[in-house]
């Protein structure tokens, strides 16, 4: 299990959350929506701390990660997460590890 962030997308949370070097952003399942991993769980997002990292990815001082609670959730999988630019969203995928 690892986390892509395509440079696109490290510019989005750059702009749109206000990440800078030492902020951490958190991949989570969350109750609610659709994924094509789990029903009636989705993928949030949120700038925190971490507790127990199970899986993290450094790109310009940033880091993105997962806890160790919601491992489960992307098991035997691979986060990609990329930006949808007509929309500006982000685009995220999941792809066997």
């Amino acid at each position: 299990m690892k986390i892509v962030v395509s440079n696109e997308a490290v510019n989005w949370f750059k702009e749109e959350m206000e990440a800078v070097p030492g902020d951490s952003i958190r991949f989570f399942a969350r109750y609610g929506g659709a994924s094509p991993l789990h029903e009636g769980f989705s993928l949030g997002v949120t700038k925190e701390n971490p507790d127990e990292v199970a899986v993290e990815k450094e790109i310009d001082g940033i880091r993105y990660y997962i806890e160790y609670r919601d491992k489960w959730y992307f098991l035997e999988h691979d986060l990609h997460v990329d930006l949808d630019s007509k929309v500006n969203e982000l685009v995220y995928s999941y792809k066997k590890s």
